[in-house]
């Protein structure tokens, strides 16, 4: 029996890529210096994932400026002062809002993806943001000559080509990050912004095909940045039932920060459908402390009571650093706990 085991996103950038993106914003370098540093970061990252075991790989992130803001970095039709998102440290994240129409990507992720398979024969997957968080840049009073309407248009087209370049560049899964998810029950406890969030994804979903959403997951946290989390406070099993109505092959959820894990599976053994599977996170990326092998094949154990074996695969429970500024965790302690997930899946799965 084999459990597949993946990765979520972000790996924790080296200081002198941090230092040159910080040198870079005010000008102490040019740009081709940051992108030789970054091209140095994306090999390193990648040779370190590879000796970790783990079978399918990542370019960690390196070289996007954030998890949330790779497709509009550098447009020239965003102003200051979008939704702002409070962390439980009390820090803050800020999204631009968009001044004017049309909404365009600026880049989009096969740029990565294509970038780490050169430096790897290993599967690689990619991670892309979900049409939900691009949403919020919409501001709440409107633009001149250019409607809500043609905005969600607009953006629809976008994320569904940033989607489909994955695909066609060879991604092995493609994964929609909506950490908003959460966050979005706790802004209204009605569920209506995650009921609105959860229809504009499976309207971006049913574009694709059933054999190409097997290739496409969603992965949802409370958040993780400088080991601090925006909605960890909001019940899980508010979120589950809701979440799994998306139409998607894949599911990435946190569940080894999780508190009460019994009541996470009896959830996920409640709503999880046939075709889908669901990857539970099986390392705390919030939490220094490195995982054995023992301590996560005991997680997989018990997550196969309630999930089918077919329907189990192992993950992160979050990206380790998904902002291009974070160095709350070190880079040594992100491969040590990938290892430790990669080898704790394979006794999990000798056991099972």
């Amino acid at each position: 029996m084999i459990i597949p085991t993946e990765p979520i996103g972000s790996i924790p950038r080296p200081a002198y890529l941090i230092d040159a993106l910080s040198d870079r914003a005010s000008g102490r370098i040019t740009e081709e210096a940051l992108k030789e540093l970054s091209r140095r970061a994306l090999k390193e990252t990648v040779t370190a994932l590879e000796q970790t075991g783990s079978p399918v790989i990542s370019d960690g992130e390196q070289t996007k400026p954030s998890f949330a803001t790779y497709p509009i970095h550098g447009a020239q039709n965003l102003s200051a002062g979008g939704v702002v998102i409070p962390f439980k440290d009390g820090h803050t994240r800020q999204l631009p809002v968009l001044a004017s129409g049309p909404f365009k990507y600026q880049r989009y992720a096969d740029d990565y993806l294509r970038e780490a398979r050169l430096l790897s024969s290993r599967p690689v997957k990619q991670a892309v943001i979900s049409a939900s968080a691009m949403s919020l840049l919409y501001p709440s009073d409107g633009i001149p000559n250019y409607s809500r309407e043609q905005f969600v248009n607009d953006l629809l087209s976008e994320a569904e080509k940033d989607i489909r370049r994955c695909l066609d560049s060879g991604a092995y899964n493609v994964q929609i990050d909506f950490t908003e998810a959460r966050l979005a029950i706790k802004l209204d406890p009605s569920k209506s912004l995650l009921k609105m969030f959860i229809d504009l994804n499976n309207q971006l979903l049913g574009r694709f095909t059933v054999q190409e959403r097997k290739r496409i997951g969603i992965h949802s946290c409370p958040g993780g940045d400088h080991d601090s989390t925006h909605s960890a406070d909001v019940d899980y099993g508010d979120l589950l039932p809701e979440l799994f109505q998306l139409e998607a092959g894949n599911f990435y959820l946190t569940f080894a920060g999780e508190k009460d894990k019994t009541s996470v599976l009896k959830q996920i053994k409640s709503s999880l459908k046939t075709g889908q599977r669901v990857f539970l996170g099986v390392t705390d990326v919030l939490n220094p402390r490195i995982e054995t092998p023992e301590e996560v094949s005991s997680l997989l154990v018990q997550a196969a009571t309630y999930i089918p074996i077919d329907q189990l695969g192992s993950c992160d429970d979050c990206g380790f650093s998904p902002f291009a500024d974070d160095r709350s965790t070190a880079r040594e302690i992100a491969f040590s706990k990938i290892k430790a997930r990669v080898l704790g899946t394979q006794l999990a799965a000798s056991k099972l």
